[in-house]
Parts: C-alpha cells; structure tokens; sequence
C-alpha cells in the first residue's frame, strides 16, 4: 500500500480548469488500477492532494436540484460568477477567494475501503482544525460537512464537501470558508438545505483576515494523522 501523498498548491484557478486536471489524475489512478488487475502488474498507485482557490462559481452535484439556485444565469454573469453540473455527490455549492478547497485524489486501497469512513475522515480533518482556533466543530446528522451549533436555531455551516469515487478513488473533496464572502451564499439555498445559515472562520474569530496558509498547514497535519499518511 502506497500511504504517500503527493500535495499541490494550485493557486487560483478557474474552475473548469482545475475539475480537467482532477479528472486527468483521477483517470491515471483508475487506468493504472484496471492495468494492475488484468495484467497483475503490482503497479504502486499514486494518491494527489489538490488545494486551490476559484474565482466566484456554483456547482450543482448530480442528484442536485437546480431550484437551489436562487437567480438566472444572466444575473450570476453580472456577479462575475459561473455555474457548472458535475459528477459529484451533494446538491449546489458555492466557491470563491478567501475559500480554502481540497481535492483529494486518493487511492483508497492504499487507506481503507470505506467511503462513509472516508467522509468522517474528512469532517474529522476540519473539526480538529477548528479546535485550533478554540472553535467547536460538529457534524449533523444526514448533512455532510462541518457545522457550529448544531441542534440550535443557530447552526451555520462553515465547511461543505462533496466526493465522487469509483474503483476506490476519490475526486472532488470539501470547501472551507476561511475569508469567504459569505454574501455570495445568498444567491442560493446552499447544499438544498433551507432554513441554516453559513458562516466563514475569520467571522467567526471576529478578524478581517486569517492567512490560508497558515490553515492549509493545520488541514494538512490533521490530515496525515487521521490517514496516517507521508506527506510530500
């Protein structure tokens, strides 16, 4: 089992451009696995870590219901915003600057076999980020993601996720507002779910700015240690 992850900074990058560059290496991945199983090659896969930031867009997941968008697309152009459909599980979600989005491109043969243990993982990888800055990470039930104050009229959610696999190999991953805009979530019923609000860790730390780097550090030791995985 190959328990090395190879992690990119990919800047800000259009959308489009960067879900191309998932399916490239999730197809690698997936080719490389199909090769292993005909010709019992013993290839070693490879496993990604993408994080970037995207200019203002909104996709819409598979089983996702475009109701949730609130405004034509016209009106989304005039916000200097897109919209794309995509392969992934969940409803509508927004991107945008000040975002922190991770793509894990995993093999999960090299991990575990276990997509609900691959999601915990993951809401598990932020909940002990936000434990960090003093904040109290939770998970509700039947909404994937990372929410404050559940079971109260005030619970927001502050990071959502969305995956797509086959063959045990991951694309797509999570969106954690950092510096997020959070006007922009007006402009939907964010994941379908009506009646929550969203929030961003810079509001809730009561601070303009809180440096992505210094977050993308905490994902990712969080991250190793929850898979036990070499960073590189």
């Amino acid at each position: 089992m190959n328990k090395k992850v190879g992690i990119q900074y990919l800047g800000l990058k259009d959308y489009k451009e960067c879900w191309d560059y998932q399916e490239q290496l999730f197809q690698q991945t997936v080719d490389l696995k199909i090769k292993n199983r005909r010709e019992a090659a013993g290839l070693e896969t490879p496993n990604h870590f993408l994080f970037v930031e995207h200019p203002h867009v909104y996709t819409l997941g598979k089983s996702g219901d475009k109701t949730n968008l609130l405004v034509s697309e016209a009106q989304l152009q005039e916000k200097g915003a897109s919209f794309y459909k995509i392969n992934r599980g969940g409803d509508i979600t927004y991107h945008g600057p000040g975002q922190i989005v991770g793509y894990p491109i995993l093999d999960l043969d090299n991990f575990f076999t276990d997509i609900h243990k691959y999601l915990r993982l993951l809401e598990e990888m932020v909940i002990l980020t936000l434990a960090d800055y003093g904040l109290k990470g939770e998970r509700s039930d039947g909404e994937t993601g990372v929410w404050l104050d559940v079971g109260t009229p005030f619970a927001r959610k502050i990071c959502a996720m969305g995956v797509r696999a086959s063959r045990w190999v991951t694309m797509h991953g999570f969106a954690f507002n950092v510096n997020t805009d959070l006007s922009y979530f007006d402009l939907m019923i964010p994941c379908g779910i009506k009646g929550k609000g969203v929030t961003s860790l810079n509001v809730e730390l009561g601070r303009t700015e809180i440096p992505l780097e210094e977050v993308r550090e905490k994902l990712l030791f969080n991250f190793g240690k929850l898979f036990e995985a070499e960073l590189s």
